[in-house]
């Protein structure tokens, strides 16, 4: 092997169906080292060989099925982190729903799309290479694994300054999760935790699609995604992607009951000038998540 393909992130794929097999393997070994597995405990006996970067797992398989595996990699520390695509030809929101729950970043359908494919699995990939950078310089969350307020703090000049000389927009996202001290004192904190986990989660795969974008943790449930080059009308989209996938979203509580929550959101775009204040851009997101949550919270105001 030389140096090249060292550098290489490593994909596992797992499905009992050998053309699947094939057909992945073909669209993504130009860009990837592949693992393959036919089955879930093959899929777990390859990852005690070696951790990949990334696994797209099949859902109906005989004997182990998805749900079971992704549940073993989670509950194991040494592969909790790593992210899992479901690949499946299921399509009820429940079956989504469950495998968002057991910690799955995101779903491909079968049949097969090449370009989906290529674009979902190189999103993802580019996710995890931020985070490993994020991580070594110590700008991690430790609760949620996401950007925390150093990093934001650090990234948000740097895209200004980028936005002002390319004449590009810049958006803001700044949100809080609502009532969160009323789940905190219902549901414990530890369960406020696990909230918390989840809707960073959610938020970042909602949002964070491309490599400059940043989703980061600010405060204690504060979230902020920076969105360099997107307009305002993409920037109330993604806003209103995140703000309905949170809503939607079940979350399993400690003693096995399903608690849910909501998030409210202000959003501010800017193409900065010489005269403009970056100070007053954040403040202007901030005063229209303020209003969200005037407005009765649960909404997107920008």
């Amino acid at each position: 092997m030389n140096k090249n393909e060292e550098k290489r992130q490593t994909l596992l794929v797992v499905d009992d169906e050998k053309s699947n097999l094939s057909l992945l393997n073909r669209i993504l070994s130009p860009q990837y080292t592949i693992l393959v597995a036919r089955s879930g405990e093959e899929a777990l006996a390859r990852v005690r060989e070696t951790i990949p970067d990334l696994i797209l797992l099949d859902i109906v398989m005989p004997g182990m099925n998805g749900f079971e595996v992704i549940a073993r990699l989670k509950d194991d520390p040494a592969t909790r982190r790593v992210p899992v695509i479901f690949i499946t030809g299921l399509d009820s929101a429940e079956d989504e729903e469950r495998g968002l729950e057991l910690g799955a970043v995101d779903y491909i359908g079968k049949p097969f799309k090449e370009a989906i494919v290529r674009a979902r699995v190189k999103n993802h990939m580019q996710i995890l290479h931020q985070m490993h950078v994020i991580e070594r310089l110590g700008l991690l969350d430790p609760l949620t694994d996401i950007a925390n307020r150093r990093s934001f703090d650090e990234h948000l000049p740097r895209e200004w300054k980028s936005a002002a000389r390319e004449h590009r927009p810049l958006s803001l996202l700044m949100m809080d999760v609502d009532n969160f001290k009323l789940y905190n004192d219902t549901h414990g904190h530890p369960q406020g935790d696990v909230l918390l986990k989840t809707i960073a989660r959610l938020i970042n795969s909602a949002a964070a699609r491309r490599p400059r974008d940043i989703c980061a943790r600010i405060g204690g449930e504060e979230f902020a995604v920076l969105c360099p080059d997107t307009d305002h009308n993409g920037a109330l989209d993604v806003a209103e992607r995140i703000r309905h996938t949170v809503e939607t979203t079940k979350v399993l509580s400690f003693d096995s009951k399903l608690t849910s929550a909501t998030i409210s959101i202000g959003v501010a775009t800017v193409i900065p000038k010489d005269t403009d204040n970056m100070s007053e851009f954040v403040k202007l997101a901030d005063e229209r998540l303020y209003a969200a949550k005037s407005d009765g919270r649960n909404r997107v105001v920008g």
